[in-house]
């Protein structure tokens, strides 16, 4: 069973890495919702709009409504936690849970995508 839920995780993600940049776009809009102001907005596409598009799908627009139950909802999340989390996933250090969901997204994104990722999910409304 465990094998199967970690499969179709990772299908999940590959198909959605698979079909970014044709959803970019309409991530823009989707940003502009959860970010507010106009200078939150631009920081978080410029920061990491790939990042936070993903983060969207399975945590939820608004990182409080996630795609699975046994997902987290991130929104309001203390920075330093959702830094390290993206950190240990990307490098292997977490492999428990749904980390190979993430791990398949963490790929596309950078160190500095990580830190500016954390702050605009430290910032979302819980």
């Amino acid at each position: 069973m465990m094998i199967r839920l970690a499969f179709a995780s990772l299908v999940s993600a590959f198909s959605l890495v698979a079909a970014a940049p044709a959803l970019a776009a309409s991530n823009a809009d989707r940003l502009h919702q959860v970010a507010g102001s106009a200078a939150e907005f631009d920081k978080a596409r410029l920061a990491g709009q790939k990042a936070a598009y993903f983060c969207a799908n399975c945590h939820g627009q608004d990182g409080n409504k996630p795609l699975m139950p046994d997902y987290p909802k991130i929104a309001g999340q203390n920075k330093a936690y959702i830094e390290k989390q993206m950190h240990d996933i990307k490098s292997g250090a977490r492999a428990n849970g749904n980390s190979a969901a993430m791990k398949g997204v963490m790929v596309l994104v950078s160190d500095a995508d990580i830190k500016d990722l954390a702050e605009y999910v430290s910032k979302m409304k819980p």
